[in-house]
């Protein structure tokens, strides 16, 4: 069944103020789903298409509207289980992943650097086949990419980047649902990054082109993108006619954003170079000074958790922020992932305008 306008505003939910999810996603003609993922890795967002991230999307919204908002129950992982690998410990990640996959009806299991150590005792070869014998799926938080690479390569079931040294994909499905939900569309928008070129930075540059979005990045001497990953954004800019900047001038990149990114300057693993980062960084808090050269409908977004050093408390707390919608939408995104990867489920919600 597809809901169409009519029938959402004549839903008790929406009428009730519940709605700030679905309002914002405008609506499109009916289309026939001809997005499949089942089986796929998600290892990080440049192996995917924009019309594949638009279907995470999609499913995203639909989930959360069938399940929060019209309270069904969809045990749509009913019977499978997931393997969940932490060398980092992590609030949102473990929490969006667990209690969205058992929302689904499935089975998740945790283990820490205390349960298994990936290449110590067992090689990851070993490992990879073992997990998939006994799980349907594998999200893994690591240190290094190419663990995930090798983990991929021997296994045979879908490896998920819970986040890694590279990328972040799961991040920023969440982050462009929020933006979805609050501008009712992604294409045109500029996003400008202020801070660290990490694996946050890397999974926007591999994904932002492909909705038509534009983006301004400052980041300190010293600390800009990995050089691979900036070629392949340039490319990615260049075929989907959007501007690409990088700057070391904060200002510069704020200048006509919509949207002000920034997080932590010291990432797990990097905590002895704490006080040279802080010095590095000195004139890359986002303030309202910053928000000053900003577009007049700016938001902004940080993934958690969150210094002061990084955003003043009257961006983070104020109105413009969407960082705990945000948050939240870490765990409609991760079920999207898991039912795309482990099921022939359709959106039953219309498709959006991207």
């Amino acid at each position: 069944m597809l809901f169409n306008l009519r029938i959402l505003l004549n839903n008790a939910a929406f009428r009730n103020g519940h709605n700030f999810m679905v309002r914002n996603f405008r609506c499109g003609q009916p289309l026939q789903n001809k997005v499949q993922l089942k089986g796929r890795d998600l290892l990080t967002l440049k192996n995917f298409t924009g019309e594949e991230i638009k279907y995470m999307l999609w499913l995203s919204a639909d989930l959360k509207f069938r399940i929060k908002q019209k309270g069904e129950y969809l045990p749509l992982l009913q019977g499978k289980s997931l393997g969940m690998i932490f060398e980092k410990r992590s609030t949102r990640t473990r929490l969006s992943t667990e209690t969205g996959f058992a929302l689904l009806g499935g089975h998740p299991c945790f283990l820490t650097t205390q349960d298994i150590h990936l290449g110590v005792n067992e090689s990851l070869t070993d490992t990879a086949r073992v997990l998939s014998s006994m799980t349907d799926a594998v999200l893994a938080r690591v240190y290094k990419q190419s663990d995930l690479d090798t983990l991929a390569k021997e296994a045979s079931i879908p490896i998920i980047n819970g986040l890694s040294d590279l990328y972040h994909p799961i991040q920023i499905l969440a982050d462009y649902l929020t933006l979805q939900e609050h501008y009712s569309s992604l294409k045109g928008l500029t996003l400008s990054w202020i801070g660290d070129g990490n694996n946050i930075l890397h999974s926007i540059m591999m994904s932002a082109a492909k909705f038509g979005m534009h983006l301004q990045a400052a980041t300190p001497k010293g600390y800009e993108p990995d050089p691979s990953v900036t070629k392949l954004a340039e490319q990615y800019a260049k075929e989907n006619g959007t501007k690409l900047l990088l700057t070391n001038d904060p200002l510069e990149a704020a200048h006509g954003g919509n949207v002000l990114i920034t997080d932590t300057w010291i990432s797990m693993g990097q905590e002895e170079e704490k006080k040279k980062r802080l010095q590095a960084f000195q004139g890359y808090q986002v303030t309202m000074k910053t928000a000053k050269v900003a577009a007049s409908d700016w938001t902004f977004l940080h993934c958690l958790p969150r210094k002061p050093e990084e955003v003043d408390d009257e961006v983070f707390y104020s109105p413009r922020s969407l960082v705990f919608p945000e948050a939240e939408n870490r765990k409609w995104t991760i079920m999207a992932v898991m039912v795309s990867l482990l099921t022939d489920y359709s959106p039953q919600l219309q498709k959006p305008k991207f």
